[in-house]
């Protein structure tokens, strides 16, 4: 899908535009043949700059050839329902020719471009280019500490959830969290050792407050990095304490299973005893024989129970 953009500069606001023009911003998304080939037609930058960025596992990187600067980060993404709040990472690629163009190339939508697109951003122009690109990245690492955010609150869901019951449904949402949260801080780090290129101020010219921008941008970037590490830390500690919580109602349970047998076993040895053929003596010719052996079977039960409860066994 191909779209343009370009900030008015009497109202100052992002419009939709039918022909690619100079200072344009060009918003590429799982673009056809045709699509690309209008765009490099038009901007005359190597086609292998936009096809690389459609695949999924493109790393986070800065790439300069001799006609635009390719800067590639990870962007979080929601797997399924926004509601659920697991998310992986895809790469957005920016690409700034040196003939005045703004070019995002991503093999997924990504919401990270919608405030720009709804006009939420306040002093974007898509003539100021390097801007842009810093204001996409300031945008991106505020992005991730929202989602970051979302993912908290459902580790104390799910915490909450497990203090009432121990399914396995309860433990694999713990293990997607914590998925999430290793593609966050994989992603995250690649970014930063990006937006540390940026800030040299080598690969791109910075001016005005872009540097000021920027170094915003790295500080929220380390920001979400720490709050994932500790997120995960806990998430990590949650699930082994869980599990260990499992293993030891497992534990509990399977002693007292052995207890109780033992103590059923007691009448049935008496019963096995009594019932071979043999000479019984007195018991065998008195009227009370069942009562006795019942009762002696009673008893014998209820003491072997009385020294499993004092040894925890039942």
């Amino acid at each position: 899908m191909l779209k343009i953009y370009k900030t008015s500069p009497v109202e100052k606001k992002l419009k939709k535009c039918k022909k690619i023009t100079t200072d344009c911003w060009i918003d590429l998304t799982t673009p056809t043949k045709d699509e690309i080939d209008r765009v490099i037609a038009k901007t005359q930058i190597d086609r292998d700059l936009i096809v690389k960025m459609l695949d999924d596992e493109e790393l986070p990187r800065i790439e300069q050839s001799s006609t635009a600067t390719l800067v590639v980060i990870d962007t979080p993404y929601f797997k399924a329902n926004p509601n659920d709040h697991n998310y992986t990472t895809y790469p957005l690629g920016i690409i700034i020719t040196k003939n005045n163009y703004v070019i995002t190339v991503s093999p997924k939508k990504t919401f990270v471009l919608d405030a720009f697109k709804q006009n939420k951003i306040k002093d974007f122009r898509t003539a100021k280019k390097t801007r842009f690109l810093i204001q996409i990245l300031n945008i991106t690492a505020s992005f991730y500490l929202k989602a970051l955010k979302n993912v908290n609150n459902d580790i104390a869901q799910k915490e909450s959830v497990l203090k009432k019951s121990t399914e396995n449904k309860d433990l694999i949402d713990l293990l997607e969290i914590e998925k999430t949260l290793v593609y966050f801080i994989t992603s995250l780090k690649a970014n930063d050792l990006v937006l540390e290129k940026l800030a040299k101020g080598i690969i791109l010219p910075l001016y005005d407050n872009d540097s000021d921008m920027l170094e915003d941008a790295i500080i929220e970037n380390k920001q979400a990095i720490e709050m994932s590490s500790i997120y995960k830390d806990i998430l990590s500690s949650i699930t082994d304490t869980y599990a260990t919580i499992v293993s030891n109602n497992l534990n509990i349970v399977m002693k007292f299973l052995a207890g109780v047998t033992i103590v059923l076993s007691i009448p049935t040895m008496i019963s096995s005893f009594l019932g071979m053929n043999v000479p019984l003596g007195f018991i065998a010719n008195n009227n009370y024989a069942f009562i006795i052996v019942i009762t002696v079977s009673l008893l014998f039960s209820l003491l072997i129970a009385i020294i499993l409860h004092r040894k925890n066994m039942l």
